[in-house]
């Protein structure tokens, strides 16, 4: 009976809890829909009107265009960098190994501000000026880690007999990374390149101090929570963006466990 008792008092702690996380993802859409000026209850009724301000909104659309440029050239470098050093970090044995990939993974640890804050002090001292550029760079600084760990992950349950085979059978080791390893984790690059562009996509802290007349999506949204009439039009964009980060996640986490499942396929290959 007791433990019965607690297996419930568990469900409406976990319900309690996910309620807490997610309801301001909840309230977003719901007034975002709602046709009031005025965020508050109860609602006014149902309308489209503010997806239509978005719709019309120039420096919206310059906005994403700026952070749709930041987010797939984050993603394209970030996911580079980690077939690198994954590479690197499950296949060779170099004195300090596991320094240098615990270096790699420190900024995914590390407060977002304090990286911003050295970006900024880096970049004005070499004399740069900010631009889309440095918020790349800044966003790729960030989004290696994640990169190495879903690569690491696929590198680790790759067969190494099958490269092993493309060597013997002539192949340079070049040519056996190009046409037989990157194709087997192809599901881990996917994962990799999805995940960088989501979290560049949303990443504001280092955009905002590395932007320069160019605002990237999240810090123009900053500058319109200014204007109280025009937060309505950003809880239609919030909802916009909240679906296509949900969508951009699922593919990612599809890739990751479909790289996982041959990971595990490996494994099985290597024990029979």
């Amino acid at each position: 009976m007791s433990g019965l008792r607690m297996s419930n008092w568990l469900i409406v702690y976990v319900g309690l809890f996910l309620l807490f996380l997610y309801a301001p993802a909840i309230l977003l859409p719901l007034f975002a829909f709602n046709d009031s000026a005025v965020i508050s209850f109860p609602l006014a009724g149902f309308t489209w009107q503010w997806f239509a301000t978005v719709v019309d909104n120039e420096s919206l659309h310059r906005a994403t265009r700026n952070s749709l440029i930041v987010a797939v050239s984050t993603a394209v470098f970030a996911t580079t960098l980690g077939v690198f050093a994954a590479r690197a970090g499950t296949r060779f044995s170099f004195p300090g190994k596991r320094g240098m990939m615990g270096l790699v993974m420190v900024p995914m640890v590390l407060p977002e501000i304090i990286i911003g804050v050295s970006m900024l002090v880096v970049v004005l001292q070499l004399g740069l000026s900010l631009s889309l550029m440095t918020i790349i760079l800044g966003h790729v600084l960030i989004c290696t880690p994640f990169s190495t760990a879903i690569l690491g992950a696929a590198f680790q349950g790759l067969d190494r007999s099958l490269e092993e085979a493309s060597i013997d059978l002539g192949r340079t080791r070049l040519t056996t990374f190009l046409l037989i390893t990157l194709p087997l984790v192809l599901p881990g690059i996917i994962a990799s390149l999805l995940l960088a562009f989501t979290i560049s996509l949303d990443e504001f802290i280092i955009a905002f101090f590395l932007t320069g007349t160019e605002a990237t999506l999240p810090v123009y949204i900053w500058g319109q929570l200014r204007f109280p009439q025009r937060i309505p039009g950003l809880m239609a964009l919030g909802t916009i963006l909240l679906v296509v980060s949900l969508l951009l996640l699922v593919c990612a986490e599809y890739f990751r466990r479909r790289a996982a499942r041959n990971m595990g396929r490996g494994e099985q290959r290597e024990l029979f």
